[in-house]
């Protein structure tokens, strides 16, 4: 809901969440633009979650689920800081909205920025050449 409030307070014309064991997404339309963040989950039965930060005890399963429960609330408040960071550089000037928030564009496909973007960077850093500009038919010369 804090992600929702920081969102409508700032401009963003729509908002939608969903979330299963594995991932949540929140998804926002703002200047013009429909934005996605994935966000993982921890996995609920990892030893993090069985055993004391020192590692010497276990713990109970209600101290199991509290932990994990903490870990999810965290990663959440950390999705609400990183959204609420973009959106004030942009309100300030020291940056522009499609800039801040290039790599979470949704592309027509449906695919983020930096979905569609990210495995062409890697290419071009292990071959050291650019693909071209726009991909499209070829016509021979």
């Amino acid at each position: 809901m804090e992600i929702k409030r920081i969102l409508g307070r700032y401009g963003a014309t729509s908002f939608m969440y969903g979330s299963n064991a594995d991932r949540a997404i929140v998804a926002f339309e703002m200047a013009g633009r429909r934005i996605k963040f994935d966000l993982p989950m921890p996995n609920r039965n990892a030893d993090e979650f069985k055993r004391t930060p020192a590692r010497r005890n276990v713990r109970n399963p209600a101290q199991q689920a509290e932990a994990y429960e903490q870990a999810v609330r965290q990663r959440w408040r950390a999705l609400a800081l990183v959204i609420k960071a973009k959106l004030e550089a942009v309100e300030a000037g020291i940056t522009e909205f499609e800039e801040e928030f290039l790599a979470h564009i949704v592309l027509p496909g449906g695919q983020t920025v930096g979905q569609w973007l990210l495995p062409q960077v890697a290419t071009v850093y292990e071959t050291g050449n650019m693909p071209p500009l726009l991909e499209g038919p070829r016509t021979p010369q």
